[in-house]
């Protein structure tokens, strides 16, 4: 009997939900028991969500293509919201017309290399104990930065291998660094003032795993840094420059990217080649074939479009901290540093 009556108490509680939810239309797959039901139901709504954005669509475009057939004004497109365009408020976000910022740009570390006054000169090295992919790793970014040395780390410290660089007029030091034999750290050095920038290194993929890549030239590249908009992320950006000669060679079309979104630093290494390719028009096919569409047809205008080729390697940094000066783990302040109570927000960004 309490096993019945218990039956009966859930039957009345899924009656009373299916009532409730009556004057919706519509039962929630979530509210289903059977797991194949649920699963039937749910990928059910979500075909008819798919079928109703399309319609919408569909819908806009050709409200858009009356409009412009009238002559009058289309009806402007929504702004999707996203974590971006929807970023908390931040002081430090650089402006165009910002004089104080520029004044400190002109003085600060990195300005001699873009009033060309210094030619960088990097030395690449690993952390004591290294595998095989950090050392492949490290073969590939001598193929992306110019003028850069591999050294050995053997048993010296980084104190001793940064005194080495500044008597050998060295301009910057990369130390990558592994755990279980894979590259998961990146530190920048400065040199002989600092700053020095220390990445976490993820997503890493060597030239040869990158399928169809191409190899680089000896070409000086193209520098492009993207959305490094606050004043940390313009030294940061600076920091980057600073490795690479300030006059690209333009006839190589060789291009490297560091690329920042949501404080993480896309590295991508491309080629690329002009080409003018045919612009293709819908049209209606006609019943009969004429021969003037034909020869309208070899005459179709043509427009230049970009081909791109990706070299490598490939990865990921995310900043961990920025210290005045070389590297000193004692004694160094430091202009930033990540700390997990910063990452309350996901709206929050620092470069």
């Amino acid at each position: 009997m309490g096993k019945r009556e218990r039956d009966d108490g859930e039957g009345e509680r899924e009656r009373e939900e299916r009532e409730a939810n009556a004057h919706v239309g519509k039962f929630l797959p979530s509210q289903i028991r059977n797991k194949c039901k649920r699963s039937e139901a749910y990928a059910k709504v979500k075909n008819e969500k798919k079928k109703a954005k399309k319609q919408k669509i569909k819908l806009r475009d050709q409200a858009e293509k009356e409009a412009l057939e009238l002559g009058n004004v289309p009806p402007p497109r929504k702004i999707p919201r996203t974590i971006e365009n929807t970023r908390e408020a931040d002081e430090t976000v650089a402006q165009a017309d910002d004089e104080e910022l520029q004044a400190e740009e002109c003085a600060d570390e990195f300005s001699q290399y873009f009033a060309h006054e210094i030619t960088p000169k990097v030395i690449i090295t690993t952390s004591q104990q290294n595998s095989v992919a950090t050392r492949k790793f490290c073969a590939d970014l001598l193929t992306v930065i110019p003028n850069c040395h591999y050294y050995k780390r053997g048993t010296y410290n980084l104190k001793q291998i940064v005194k080495y660089a500044i008597n050998r007029e060295f301009t910057s030091i990369i130390v990558i660094n592994e755990n279980r034999k894979e590259p998961n750290g990146m530190l920048v050095v400065n040199l002989p003032e600092g700053p020095t920038a220390h990445f976490k290194l993820s997503s890493v993929v060597l030239s040869k795993k990158i399928k169809g890549h191409g190899k680089a030239s000896r070409h000086q590249p193209e520098l492009i840094l993207n959305n490094f908009t606050t004043r940390l992320g313009h030294r940061v950006g600076r920091m980057f420059a600073s490795l690479f000669p300030q006059d690209p060679n333009f006839r190589g079309r060789r291009a490297v990217t560091f690329h920042n979104q949501r404080d993480f630093i896309f590295f991508r290494h491309h080629r690329y080649i002009f080409e003018s390719k045919e612009i293709k028009e819908k049209k209606e096919k006609p019943n009969k074939v004429d021969p003037k569409a034909v020869k309208e047809k070899k005459r179709q205008p043509k427009e230049q479009v970009i081909a791109r080729l990706q070299c490598g390697p490939r990865f990921t940094l995310k900043m961990q901290s920025l210290q005045h000066g070389t590297f000193d783990t004692k004694y160094g302040e430091y202009e930033w540093l990540h700390k997990p109570d910063m990452d309350t927000s996901r709206r929050r960004f620092f470069l």
